[in-house]
């Protein structure tokens, strides 16, 4: 292939083009904020779920209490009931008086004993109260956290898309005069070689694989035509020739 010496010295501001987008591409890629959004977004899913699982347990706590004042008042209403039967004079024989006599006495132990049951439940419930409320705050904590991490990334991101677009702007200005053939194998060889499709050829080593010419092999350049499109037979990229080759 032969292209003019100037198309081909296109080719290097064309990869120092295409090298400044690769760049950009990973610098978007890698953003430090990626890390903290899949961090925080992962805190965030843990709290939540911590969250709904206090929250199930003050639900439960809560229907617990219920449950127990339930046995409470029904405890103090059977002692009313017999009191009242006892203190009206209703109860017919001194043996039924002495029964409930007994059954009130069993009932205000229980009844002492169910109200301990409540106070325990009531603290119970108190802390996983205390415990919901916390863990609501730390999520709502945790939700600003990821905002302000996905919004740091967009606008880092919205700083490398203004620039990818002004460079991709310069590369189609640059590309638009590269022959179509000379393009074409660029661009095949830059995907082959890791980017970079074309090198300069400086003080007689390749800048694409940083390989230093034998004398031998920069003779057998510096003898091909001005016009000729070289290859580093190292690399395999187009090797281009400028006043700085040392040929």
């Amino acid at each position: 292939m032969n292209a003019a010496p100037a198309d081909q010295i296109r080719l290097l501001d064309l990869q120092a083009i295409d090298s400044k987008l690769d760049q950009l591409a990973h610098r978007r890629r890698t953003l430090p904020e990626h890390a903290e959004i899949d961090k925080a977004t992962a805190d965030h899913t843990a709290l939540r779920d911590l969250v709904v699982a206090a929250q199930a347990q003050q639900g439960d706590t809560a229907r617990e209490l219920t449950k127990a004042e339930q046995d409470v008042d029904q405890v103090r209403t059977r002692f009313a009931r017999n009191q009242q039967r006892m203190e009206s004079g209703a109860v017919g024989s001194a043996k039924d008086l002495e029964n409930l006599q007994h059954e009130n006495e069993s009932l205000a132990k229980r009844q002492s004993a169910l109200e301990d049951v409540v106070l325990e439940v009531m603290e119970r419930l108190e802390s996983a109260q205390t415990r919901v409320t916390e863990l609501t705050a730390r999520l709502e904590h945790s939700d600003v956290v990821v905002k302000e991490a996905v919004g740091r990334r967009d606008a880092a991101f919205a700083e490398i898309d203004a620039e990818a677009a002004k460079v991709a702007r310069d590369r189609e200005a640059v590309a638009v005069v590269i022959p179509a053939d000379l393009l074409k194998l660029y661009t095949r060889l830059r995907e082959q070689q890791g980017g970079v499709g074309a090198a300069r050829l400086y003080q007689r080593r390749c800048e694409g694989c940083r390989v230093e010419f034998a004398i031998t092999d920069l003779n057998a350049i510096k003898a091909e035509p001005k016009d000729a499109v070289v290859r580093c037979e190292n690399c395999g990229r187009i090797l281009v020739r400028t006043a700085d080759s040392g040929i």
